[in-house]
């Protein structure tokens, strides 16, 4: 049996590769390993189990593979390749090779890293036209997407309940750290009282077909700007942070701007999207979901403070990104 470290030693060689590689580049996040050549993307998933999310076996990798290619044709139809298999003949491991199947990739379009939003708003290269562009293109995607009995039960108030109080437990360890004790109960009560006083909303809001299959991880750093905008990486491997209200989908990217310094983008892309959406109702929504959205970046980015694997250096600029988020999570609770 093939080990995963096998078979990322193999692909950074141009032989394992189908057509001409060039240089080749890997970047580690803690679900993958991708690599990046001179015309394409491979991604093939760590063969880890967190609870939330299970790649251990070849068999998860393959529908997990299979499932974020249907799921991000959705509003990525060219980028997003195929699923190929990696093959080992006995000699060599190679992609779409002979022999058995160790492992799989999703293969992408590969698109210079100087389009993807985050460094176009670093580099004040993000208007309002193409800010409406966006709100119009994420506004068309919440229309056409699915919504059924099941997705509503997984999309349900008692599920918005949850993921917060799962945002509790898992900052406890941060609390002094990252957030102040202060702030933390401050947060938790007022995200308690609102959700004890707005259950009917949340109701209304299923009732009406609002929660929806959504891409889930709407934010600067997975949306590309070239002749055509590129909206990636949706969540596929746990549906209870994908199926939402579609409030709680676009509040990301408007909590992303409001981060990144940029409020007057982040109110004009939200007027645009009730504009295009005729969701007027969202905005009573708006500020609980900003709120939500900053508390698990604060919650993932403090992850790292515990990690092994990033230097003194890494875990300070961590400390420092975290804090700003739950902070940022604090002022949107004030609104409440």
């Amino acid at each position: 049996m093939q080990t995963q470290k096998q078979v990322v030693e193999a692909l950074m060689k141009n032989q394992a590769h189908p057509e001409n590689a060039g240089q080749i580049q890997l970047i580690q996040t803690h679900i993958s390993y991708v690599f990046i050549t001179q015309n394409f993307v491979y991604k093939v998933k760590k063969a880890v189990n967190f609870g939330f999310l299970d790649f251990s076996t070849l068999e998860k990798r393959r529908y997990f593979c299979e499932k974020e290619l249907t799921l991000n044709r959705r509003l990525c139809g060219d980028m997003y390749i195929e699923v190929a298999t990696i093959n080992n003949n006995g000699n060599t491991i190679s992609i779409k090779g002979q022999g058995e199947t160790v492992e799989y990739a999703l293969k992408m379009k590969r698109i210079p890293q100087e389009r993807i939003m985050t460094k176009l708003l670093e580099e004040n290269k993000v208007d309002t036209q193409l800010i409406d562009n966006i709100a119009k293109i994420i506004a068309e995607f919440h229309a056409k997407a699915e919504t059924n009995k099941r997705i509503n039960e997984v999309g349900s108030f008692e599920t918005v309940k949850t993921n917060w109080e799962e945002n509790f437990e898992q900052t406890q360890n941060v609390v002094g750290k990252t957030i102040s004790p202060q702030s933390y109960q401050e947060i938790k009560q007022k995200i308690n009282d609102f959700l004890s006083s707005n259950k009917p909303l949340f109701e209304k809001r299923i009732a009406e077909g609002k929660v929806k299959d959504c891409h889930g991880d709407i934010h600067s750093g997975n949306i590309f700007v070239t002749d055509k905008v590129y909206i990636f990486d949706a969540i596929e491997f746990n549906e209870r942070f994908r199926f939402s209200d579609v409030a709680a989908d676009m509040a990301f990217l408007a909590m992303d701007l409001d981060f990144k310094g940029k409020t007057d983008l982040s109110e004009f892309f939200v007027e645009k999207y009730i504009s295009y959406s005729g969701d007027n109702e969202l905005q009573k929504l708006l500020a609980f979901y900003k709120c939500y959205r900053a508390y698990v970046r604060g919650k993932v980015v403090g992850f790292r403070l515990n990690d092994p694997n990033i230097n003194d250096n890494e875990k300070q600029a961590a400390s420092a990104e975290a804090t700003a988020y739950l902070k940022l999570a604090q002022t949107y609770a004030e609104k409440l």
